[in-house]
């Protein structure tokens, strides 16, 4: 099925009915009052969203100011999630970008605006943020890193993080970033080292076993 898809069914299923209340009330200037009447579901919204172009696979931004108006920052980040390719098998580096940007978003608080300026993201894209969300640290801190990362495309890395991060004295979070960048690397040198090794050990008994009967 549809990643997209299955990231709407997810969040649907995870929506009060108080919450899906408070959706409709937040679409009613995109979505007419009839259909609204007949949306029982976050399943039912979406596909009206989704059937005038208001949602996409591409183009995510309403679904994300949305659960940002609910301050669920569980289905935030399964949008992430989405985002990032994870459900898909993203690149190993998205999934270190992924990681890092969640140490940072945990961690950095309200000196998230000096890490953006160190990052280059201009002081108008930053009172953009403030103003969309102005009620949601974690969110300002997560949209000015995607900025960022949008920026530089495929050069951002997590070593521009971790230099930026020492650059403004952050240097607590840059150690956490590069400690669980390390972890990652033992873990996935572990998982490909680990069938080659035991196949090479077979391959190097096999032949003494022949030779001794």
């Amino acid at each position: 099925m549809d990643p997209f898809l299955l990231l709407l069914h997810s969040v649907s299923t995870g929506l009060s009915s108080s919450e899906l209340t408070e959706l409709k009330f937040l679409c009613q200037s995109r979505v007419g009052k009839r259909k609204l009447e007949r949306v029982q579901s976050g399943l039912d919204l979406f596909s009206v969203l989704l059937e005038q172009n208001e949602l996409s696979s591409e183009h995510t931004v309403l679904l994300r100011e949305l659960l940002v108006s609910l301050r669920r920052q569980d289905l935030l980040r399964r949008l992430d999630d989405f985002e990032a390719g994870a459900a898909g098998g993203a690149a190993p580096e998205e999934r270190d970008l992924r990681a890092a940007f969640d140490i940072i978003c945990d961690n950095v608080g309200k000196d998230w605006r000096r890490l953006a300026r160190q990052l280059k993201v201009s002081d108008a894209k930053i009172d953009a943020i403030e103003e969309k969300y102005p009620r949601n640290l974690a969110e300002q801190v997560r949209e000015s890193l995607r900025v960022w990362r949008n920026s530089r495309k495929e050069d951002a890395a997590v070593s521009h993080l971790v230099g930026a991060l020492r650059a403004c004295r952050l240097n607590l979070v840059a150690d956490l970033v590069e400690e669980d960048q390390q972890a990652r690397a033992r873990q996935s040198q572990s998982e490909r080292g680990g069938d080659p090794a035991s196949l090479e050990s077979r391959n190097l008994n096999a032949p003494t076993s022949r030779a001794s009967s």
